[in-house]
C-alpha cells in the first residue's frame, strides 16, 4: 500500500491536510525543476520525496504538537532546499518561519519557492549562522531554533546560542539515534556550567521503515 500523505498528516495536528497536499504536489514539481540545473536533493521519486523529505520534516508536530496550535517564531539553520523550513510553514500558517542558508542559490531557490507556494510566513535570510549570531536582530529572538541533516549538534549550537528566547525559547534538532549518541556528550560538556539540559525523544520510524529518527533537544535545566 503507497505512502498516505493526508493520513500524516491530519497525525501531525493539520487542520488543512488537503490543502497540504496538494502543496507538496507542487514543492515537488518545483524542487525537481530546480534540481535539473541546481544539486537540491538525490531523492527524485515522489513517494520517497513525500516519506524522507515531507513526512520526515513533519514528524516534529507528533512529537511536539505545539507547532500546530501555538504561535512559534521558528530558525531553521541550514535550510538547503526548504527542509523542515518550507513543510513547516505550508502545514501550520500558526508559524513564522526564518530558514537560513549560507549558499545565496538555496536561500534563493527557497525564498522563490516560498513566494511560489502563496507563504506568507516565511522570511528567508542568507548567511553564516555563527556570524548572524552576533547581530541584535538575531539575539533571542525564535521559540524554537531546528536544523535537518546540515551538521553535529555541537556545532550548530555554538554557532547559534544566541538565537532562543532566553528561558523559553529551545533547540530541536532532527536526529538519527546514532548522531544523538555521538552529540550527547560533547553537547553535556558544552553546557556543564549553563542552566541547559539536552534531552532526545523516544527513536520512531519513518513511514515504510524508511529509517529511524528522534528529535534531539534543549530544556531548563
Amino acid at each position: 500500500m503507497a505512502f498516505n500523505l493526508k493520513e500524516f498528516a491530519i497525525g501531525c495536528g493539520l487542520h488543512d491536510p488537503e490543502g497540504f497536499v496538494a502543496g507538496v504536489d507542487k514543492l515537488y514539481e518545483l524542487v525537481i525543476e530546480t534540481n535539473k540545473t541546481m544539486n537540491l536533493t538525490r531523492i527524485v521519486e515522489p513517494e520517497e520525496f513525500r516519506i524522507k523529505h515531507v513526512a520526515d520534516s513533519l514528524a516534529i508536530a507528533r512529537e511536539f504538537p505545539e507547532f500546530a496550535s501555538e504561535y512559534l517564531k521558528v530558525a531553521d539553520i541550514g535550510c538547503g532546499a526548504g527542509f523542515p523550513s518550507l513543510v513547516l510553514a505550508m502545514a501550520f500558517p500558526n508559524l513564522k518561519v526564518t530558514p537560513i542558508d549560507s549558499t545565496g542559490k538555496k536561500a534563493a531557490f527557497v525564498d522563490r519557492t516560498a513566494q511560489a507556494l502563496g507563504l506568507r510566513n516565511v522570511n528567508v535570510v542568507n548567511g553564516r549562522s555563527c556570524e548572524l549570531n552576533r547581530l541584535s536582530r538575531f539575539k533571542h529572538q525564535f521559540d524554537v531554533v531546528t536544523a535537518r541533516a546540515v551538521a553535529p549538534a555541537p556545532v550548530i549550537y555554538g554557532d547559534a546560542d544566541n538565537f532562543p528566547k532566553r528561558k523559553t525559547g529551545r533547540f530541536i534538532l532532527y536526529k538519527t539515534p546514532e548522531q544523538a549518541a555521538e552529540d550527547l556528550p560533547a553537547l553535556e560538556i558544552m553546557c556543564a556550567k549553563l542552566p541547559i539540559k539536552w534531552h532526545v525523544t523516544e527513536t520512531f520510524s519513518l513511514p515504510e521503515n524508511a529509517g529511524k529518527r528522534l528529535f534531539l533537544y534543549s530544556g531548563e535545566a
